[in-house]
């Protein structure tokens, strides 16, 4: 007993020990990297001079200069290389070596010293090679990597292609985009999460028991261990758990375990700790949690894992993060999230800005699009406090054969690489409906490798699919009462920052452009095409925002049993894939693609604040306050608040419209200069105002810079992002400049650009034009520290400049134990999660307890079984046009929400009647998806509803589509055969009725 005592204080005395003293080095592998396009021969061989190589330091794509430039379809494809030359410490030698790559488009063989060490080819995951064998530790060693980044790219041992090289959403950005880590251990050893190759699954942390009123848990730590000394060893296994302060919360020990040579075997360790803080939305508390092996007192190694714990809930139709139902508000993004001039490579801190946007903008989701999100983005999720849906590798359907297998590989790769990160909540096994037996694969895989993360596993679609713990469809409203249902993507329209509207420069009408419609599903550009909703200005954008965000929200939980758990709006930054208006990128985001917010950003601002209800009162007026005397136009308030007022220099502009909930239209408001000012009202309460001047003549440019809280790094890698503003002579920004800004930069440092429209959209000019008076640009250091001068001059301006300064980092033989991100900190801005409710039931359902119908009777139970591909309808004869519902019990209903068969493209003429009392007559609108019917509140047990006429055919919304091809038996009816022929049909998908508690 004494023994076993001064074993466990001797591992505890070893917490202040560096993780150098506990046998395992991680350096930064991003440093002094060769470059050349081109399939070089012999460019493996130690001898190849390359010295007329470029000089790069990871991540760097190849063909990072055609981001934004170029059409994703045409971004180069080709061959190249990658060299590097090091030199380990003369002390690794008896050591394992391994190399991690986050990821290399698309297939890479790797060559250490001249000699083939392996493959990797999907294009997506991470990846591990053990370099021990070939290594010279204390010589100098080269590294080389030939890479082929060929859309068509084909699995070598198959000659079957990734589904997910696809030129629609997946841009190219070849070669090693991505960062990569080499790692020195001891034989005997906690294993990497790198399965694919090294056939290893690393650590695994987690949490159990969590009682989040009472802060504690039971943390759970494994680490799968792996011997390759010559000799058995009996091995302990100590879990330190330290809080964002650094401060040791908790240490724990698990059983001793005897391990074999050649032998893998799994530690583990669990304990309760109390005082947690539990991550949350807009709350990126994490943990340290170390680990670490001991043999005979002595810790041989340590493992570092940055980590949070919550607790997760998928049930009823909703989610519960820390025992709280969130309603899932943000953003379907491309997975690349890249800029203009540098794609994705982009520094964590950079990262960190990007993602920690989507939340200040009240997002708390980000729905990565196709394939698994890279490392740097998956952890910047974890520090801003954004939950994460993370997609495998797909394209727009389920597959089968090869590609299947493929999709599961990737899974599992992405599961065990990204386990231990607390924002993903989701996991995405397709962009399109797969089929039951494939979502029990999947689930199959999560369950073997992250039973314990809290995690739900689903698809896009699956509405009837109960295997599926979520789903969704990508443009349309879904609501359930069983597994949550959010939607993957909606609102497709696009628009530039550039354009503000009807009434001012640079007079850019809703909806001008092209009139060409370029269809991502067929590739092919259809002339004389309506398209205008793919060139909107930034109003009508903003509106359109407004109106869809509303379909979902007034489907939120506390509406009723069936709800919606919310959606993800296509895209948060502008994106070079494909593409439908007149640009050559997607331009539907919020910000455009140097981050810079478009109106509809504040709009969802002002809609997305709080958990479900509303929690703090927002408002924000669309546009600016710059124009033409004489020019009359609308004002645009997108308001949380019961009513807004709008004063023009103090005086009172009338009343609003207001519709959609959010959106507030004072008409015909007659331009003044002055103060434009709104105030919202709670309660007859002022509790929000803002106000928008009339800017002053252009008089002089405006420099700042936002960069990396830690210093800009002299890496070779490290960003800066410029801001320029033309402003008056009072500072403020003049919203209609355009001026062309005349950049020139001194120093140790390389100008990546912006983005602007014109020829080649400015890539990489050193001219660029600001857009409604503002615009930014990248800045890349050099290895080189010291100052840099940036300089911006404008013709009839006073120039601007600003001077930065870079610091060193510090590089041996090609190695750097500076690893960026490491020192970032998350976010703690909203707080922890709150422990009250966050809605208000607002409305009660009234249930079914059977239906009759004019025909088809045994089939009517399909209109309220909370299954949205099932339907009731009747033959197309007015006879037979009704349908009789039975109640639990007698009931005031005084709204029906129903989804009607073809929903986008048909009104239905009907007559409603609360036992033989007219309680609704009317044509129900057409919509994406439920319509909502308030209707006279009478006593009844009996609702019938009677089509009184033909129902009218017309797509409302013919130009949104989705990316694959509309299916003939789903029921919108999207071109659908004979889905014209309406006749006299009546055809419900689903029907609710709801009695408010509110009237």
């Amino acid at each position: 007993m004494r023994l076993r005592f001064l074993w466990i204080s001797l591992c505890l005395l070893m917490v202040i020990s560096s993780i150098h003293a506990a046998g395992r080095e991680k350096y930064n592998f991003n440093s002094g990297w060769k470059l050349k396009v081109g399939d070089i021969a012999q460019a493996e061989s130690v001898s190849y001079s390359d010295t007329e190589w470029k000089s790069v330091t990871l991540p760097h794509a190849f063909n990072e200069d055609e981001a934004f430039k170029l059409n994703i379809k045409d971004l180069t494809d080709t061959i190249v290389w990658y060299r590097k030359h090091f030199r380990l410490p003369a002390d690794a030698k008896g050591r394992k070596v391994f190399i991690e790559f986050e990821g290399a488009r698309q297939g890479i063989d790797l060559y250490v010293n001249g000699h083939l060490v392996g493959q990797h080819e999907n294009g997506v995951m991470a990846f591990g090679f053990d370099l021990t064998a070939l290594v010279k530790p204390g010589k100098e060693n080269v590294i080389a990597a030939r890479i082929d980044n060929n859309w068509d790219y084909a699995e070598k041992a198959t000659g079957v292609k990734y589904q997910w090289s696809n030129r629609n959403f997946n841009a190219n950005y070849g070669g090693l985009p991505k960062n990569v880590w080499l790692h020195v251990t001891d034989k005997l050893y906690q294993t990497l999460p790198l399965y694919s190759n090294l056939q290893t699954t690393g650590v695994y942390i987690y949490a159990e028991d969590i009682q989040v009123r009472a802060r504690k848990a039971r943390i759970h730590a494994e680490s799968e261990v792996k011997n390759e000394t010559k000799k058995s060893q009996t091995v302990g296994y100590l879990v330190e758990l330290f809080d964002r302060d650094g401060k040791l919360v908790k240490a724990f020990r698990g059983a001793e375990k005897r391990i074999n040579p050649g032998e893998k075997i799994v530690l583990s360790a669990e304990s309760e700790v109390e005082g947690l803080h539990f991550w949350s939305w807009g709350y990126g508390y994490l943990y340290t949690v170390k680990t670490a092996l001991c043999i005979e007192g002595k810790k041989t190694d340590e493992v570092i894992t940055r980590t949070g714990f919550r607790k997760t809930r998928f049930a009823d139709g909703k989610v519960w993060l820390n025992d709280r139902v969130i309603q899932l508000k943000g953003f379907a993004q491309r997975t690349s999230n890249e800029w203009p001039a540098v794609g994705m490579s982009v520094p964590a801190w950079l990262s960190d800005y990007s993602n920690g946007l989507m939340v200040k903008a009240n997002a708390n989701l980000v729905r990565w699009m196709h394939v698994t999100p890279w490392k740097q983005d998956v952890e910047s999720c974890d520090r801003v406090g954004l939950i994460q849906a993370m997609p495998a590798g797909d394209a727009e359907k389920d597959c089968k054969g090869r590609q299947w297998e493929q999709r599961k590989l990737v899974m599992r790769d992405a599961i065990i690489y990204n386990r231990n990160n607390p924002s993903i909540l989701f996991y995405e096994c397709g962009n399109e409906s797969i089929s039951r037996e494939h979502m029990l694969e999947m689930k199959k895989i999560r369950d073997e490798f992250d039973y314990h993360g809290g995690r739900a596993i689903g698809s896009r679609e699956m509405l009837d699919i109960r295997d599926a713990e979520y789903g969704g469809e990508m443009l349309y409203i879904n609501k359930s009462a069983h597994h949550p249902m959010w939607a993957m993507e909606y609102c497709r329209d696009e628009g530039l920052r550039k354009y503000w509207d009807n009434y001012s420069y640079p007079y850019h009408k809703d909806g001008e452009g092209n009139s060409a419609y370029h269809s991502a599903a067929t590739g092919k550009t259809k002339k004389q095409a309506d398209a205008s909703v793919y060139n909107r200005n930034q109003d009508s954008f903003t509106i359109e925002n407004v109106i869809r965000w509303f379909d979902y929200w007034r489907e939120r939980p506390g509406t009723g049993k069936r709800v919606s758990s919310g959606g993800a709006k296509i895209i948060f930054s502008d994106t070079n894939t494909h593409f439908r208006g007149v640009e050559n990128y997607r331009r539907s985001g919020d910000t455009d693609p140097m981050r810079i917010p478009k109106d509809s950003y504040f709009a969802h601002q002002v809609m997305w604040d709080g958990w479900v209800d509303t929690e703090n009162p927002r408002l924000h007026i669309v546009g600016h306050w710059n124009y033409e005397p004489g020019v009359v136009k609308p004002v645009y308030v997108v308001s949380n608040t019961d009513s807004v007022a709008l004063f023009l220099n103090g005086k009172p502009m009338g009343q609003a419209q207001r519709d959609y909930h959010f959106l507030f239209t004072f008409d015909k408001i007659s331009f003044t200069p002055g103060v434009l000012e709104a105030v919202g009202y709670n309660g007859g309460k002022e509790v929000a105002r803002m106000q928008l001047r009339t800017a002053g003549k252009p008089a002089k440019l405006k420099l700042s810079a936002i960069q990396n809280p830690k210093g800009w790094k002299a890496d070779g890698a490290d960003l800066v992002l410029l801001q320029v503003e033309v402003v008056d002579a009072e500072g403020n920004r003049c919203p209609l400049a355009n001026d062309l800004i005349h950049f020139t930069v001194e120093g140790p440092a390389e100008w990546r650009g912006g983005i602007a429209q014109g020829s080649d959209n400015y890539i990489l000019s050193e001219k660029l034009p600001v857009e409604c008076g503002v615009n930014r640009a990248l800045l890349r250091s050099s290895v080189t520290a010291g100052k840099v001068v940036v300089r911006a001059e404008a013709e009839g301006l006073a120039s601007a400049s600003l001077e930065l300064v870079s610091s060193p980092i510090e590089v041996q033989n090609g190695l750097s134990t500076y690893i960026p991100g490491d020192d970032l900190e998350g976010s703690l801005d909203r707080g922890e999660t709150p422990l009250s409710p966050s809605y208000v039931e607002r409305a009660v359902d009234v249930a079914v307890l059977s239906a009759e119908a004019g025909i088809n009777t045994e089939e009517t139970c399909k209109s309220f079984d909370d299954n949205e591909l099932s339907e009731w309808k009747n033959d197309g004869k007015a006879s037979t046009a009704w349908i009789k519902y039975h109640l639990e019990r007698v009931a005031r209903v005084d709204e029906i929400c129903m989804k009607l068969t073809g929903w986008r493209m048909r009104s239905y003429p009907l007559e409603i009647y609360a036992g033989d009392e007219l309680i609704w007559s009317g044509e129900t609108e057409k919509s994406l998806g439920y319509v909502h019917l308030k209707v006279k509140p009478v006593p009844a047990s009996e609702i019938t509803i009677r089509l009184k006429g033909s129902s009218k055919e017309d797509d409302a919304f013919g130009q949104i589509v989705e990316v694959a091809a509309p299916v003939a038996n789903e029921l919108d009816l999207f071109k659908a055969k004979d889905g014209d022929k309406t006749n006299h049909e009546l055809r419900i998908v689903e029907v609710e009725f709801k009695e408010n508690l509110e009237r």
